[in-house]
């Protein structure tokens, strides 16, 4: 994932920070419990699209 690319991208439902998931391909954003997928190295920021986090994993960001 290009750093400039991340430093520019936010939450589109909060306009929050996302935190970047290499393993999983996703971004995250902790304010809403959500993570965006990343697909062919393009970022999918589509509510829909995402997935809620599970308390396990949400607890593990922190």
């Amino acid at each position: 994932m290009d750093t400039k690319l991340l430093e520019i991208l936010a939450c589109p439902v909060c306009k929050g920070k996302l935190v970047y998931d290499k393993e999983a391909q996703e971004l995250i954003c902790k304010a809403d419990r959500l993570a965006f997928p990343i697909r062919d190295d393009i970022p999918v920021m589509l509510e829909e699209e995402a997935r809620k986090l599970t308390l396990e994993e949400y607890d593990q960001l922190k």
